[in-house]
C-alpha cells in the first residue's frame, strides 16, 4: 500500500486497486491492506528428523598451503600457517613438554605432531571408539573427542580421555578414561567412568586438581534430573572417585558426580587463568549458544529457559529468558555453534590478553561459516565487543588453544582437517 497522489493504491499479486475516497471505513481498508499480501507465501523447506536440511552452498573450500594475512579489529595483523592438514576430522589438542601436539580425530585415534609434522601412525595403546554418522549432521557420534593432560604429567605421564564406546549394536557408553603415555604409546589404559548413551564431551582440571567433565541433555528433561548425568558438568578426582565436596554429595536422589545441571550440549570448557573459575560454553538449538561461569550446584536451565528457538521455529520457552535460574554471560542469536574455548594470556597479541576465543561450527545454521570469535570483557566480565575472526577461511573450528610459544593453535573439524597456527604478521 503507498500514497499516490489523491487516492490510495493497494497492490495484490494480481491487480492494482485505486482508492479515491479517503473515507471508506477504516476495518475496510485494513481488509484491503491484508489481502495485498494474499498469494504470497515463505518458501517450504526441507526437514528432515524435525530439523531443516541446511544448504551447501558455501560448504567446502579447501585451505591454501601458503600462510593467510588478515587485518583484525584491534589493529593487529595475523598470519594463519597450516601445520598439517592431514587429519581427519580432528577434535582436541594438548602441548606436550616437549613442544609435541597430542592431536584426538573424530574416528578413534590419537596422533602426535612433532616439528610442525604429523607421525604417520598413530599413537598405539587407546581404547576403542564408536563412530556414526557424519560430523555436523544429526545423528553424529564421535569417537574420540577430548584429551586432557595431568597438571602433573611430567611425573605421573597421565593423560585423560573422553570417547564414545559401543556396548552393542544398538547401545554406546559416554566415557572418561585414563591412560600413560610413554611418548609413543599408551599403556594402562582404563575407564574411569561411563553413562548410559552416547554424547559429547569437554574435560578441563580444576585449579584444584579436580577434572571437569562435560556430557550432553539435548532431548527430554534429563538434564534438569539430578538422579541422571546426562546435561550436567560432573567432577572427579584425578583416579576418577567422587570428591567429597561436590554439592551433592549426601544428598538422596541425586547424583554425586554432578557439579551443575541444565545444560544441553557443551562444547568448551577453559579454567580462567586469574580467578581459577570455570568457564564453559554451550549451544542452544537455533540461537541461544550459551558462555558460563559455573557455580557449585547451580543450574543453568535447559530445557525450561533458553535464548535460543527450536529447529521448527518457535521459540524454546515462550519467554525467553533466564528468569529463576543462572543467567548466562554471553549467549548468541543467532547460534554460531560454540566448540573450543580458550582465554589468551600471552604476549605475542598484546591487545588480545585477557580476551576469551571461542571456535564456531557455522554460523545461523548455514554450513561454510564456521569461523573464531574474540570477546573483550571489562573488569567486571561485562562484554565489550566481539569479534569474527577467520571467517573467509570458511572452516568450522573445533578447537582453540594457547600454545607454550604464546601463540594461538586452531582445529579444523573437516574431512581433511588442519592444525592451524595464529601469528604475528610481520
Amino acid at each position: 500500500m503507498r500514497q499516490d497522489g489523491g487516492g490510495v493504491i493497494l497492490a495484490t499479486s494480481t491487480e492494482v486497486i485505486t482508492v479515491r475516497s479517503m473515507r471508506l471505513p477504516l476495518a475496510l481498508l485494513l481488509l484491503l491492506t491484508l489481502a495485498s499480501f494474499i498469494g504470497i507465501s515463505q518458501q517450504s523447506v526441507e526437514f528432515r528428523n524435525g530439523i531443516p536440511v541446511a544448504p551447501t552452498g558455501l560448504a567446502g573450500k579447501p585451505l591454501p598451503d601458503k600462510p593467510m594475512e588478515f587485518n583484525t579489529g584491534e589493529g593487529q595483523k595475523i598470519r594463519v600457517v597450516v601445520v598439517t592438514k592431514a587429519l581427519e576430522n580432528p577434535w582436541s589438542m594438548a602441548f606436550l613438554p616437549d613442544g609435541g601436539i597430542l592431536v584426538t580425530e573424530r574416528p578413534g585415534r590419537l596422533r602426535i605432531v612433532r616439528n610442525g609434522r604429523l607421525e604417520a601412525q598413530p599413537v598405539p595403546g587407546g581404547p576403542v571408539g564408536y563412530v556414526a554418522g557424519e560430523s555436523g549432521l544429526p545423528g553424529a557420534v564421535h569417537g574420540y573427542m577430548d584429551i586432557a593432560l595431568h597438571p602433573r604429567f611430567s611425573e605421573n605421564h597421565y593423560i585423560y580421555l573422553t570417547y564414545n564406546k559401543s556396548i552393542d549394536a544398538e547401545h554406546q557408553k559416554l566415557t572418561l578414561a585414563r591412560a600413560r603415555f610413554d611418548g609413543r604409546a599408551l599403556t594402562e589404559t582404563r575407564d574411569l567412568f561411563s553413562m548410559d548413551g552416547s554424547g559429547t564431551s569437554r574435560i578441563a582440571f580444576g585449579r584444584d586438581g579436580t577434572l571437569f567433565m562435560t556430557t550432553t541433555g539435548v532431548g527430554g528433561n534429563d538434564a534438569q534430573d539430578p538422579t541422571k548425568v546426562s546435561g550436567k558438568v560432573l567432577r572427579f578426582r584425578d583416579d576418577g572417585s567422587i570428591p567429597p565436596d561436590n554439592p551433592f554429595v549426601g544428598k538422596a536422589n541425586t547424583r554425586p558426580e554432578i557439579y551443575t545441571l541444565g545444560h544441553r550440549s557443551s562444547l568448551g570448557l577453559a579454567l580462567h587463568p586469574v580467578t581459577g573459575q570455570m568457564w564453559l560454553n554451550e549451544n542452544g538449538p537455533n540461537g541461544g549458544d550459551e558462555i558460563n561461569i559455573l557455580r557449585a550446584g547451580a543450574n543453568y536451565g535447559w530445557p525450561v529457559v533458553s535464548y535460543g528457538r527450536q529447529y521448527q521455529g518457535p521459540w524454546q520457552n515462550e519467554i525467553p529468558g533466564h528468569t529463576g535460574f543462572e543467567p548466562p554471560l554471553v549467549y548468541w542469536m543467532p547460534s554460531i555453534a560454540v566448540s573450543g574455548m580458550a582465554f589468551y594470556t600471552g604476549d605475542k597479541f598484546p591487545k588480545w590478553k585477557g580476551d576469551v576465543f571461542v571456535g564456531s561450527l557455522r554460523t545461523g545454521e548455514i554450513p561454510g561459516t564456521g569461523h573464531l570469535e574474540r570477546i573483550l570483557f571489562n573488569e567486571k566480565f561485562e562484554e565489550l565487543r566481539r569479534e569474527a575472526l577467520l571467517v573467509d577461511l570458511r572452516q568450522r573450528i573445533r578447537d582453540v588453544r594457547q600454545g607454550p610459544d604464546g601463540l594461538l593453535y586452531l582445529l579444523t573439524d573437516e574431512k581433511l582437517g588442519a592444525v592451524l597456527r595464529i601469528e604475528p604478521a610481520k
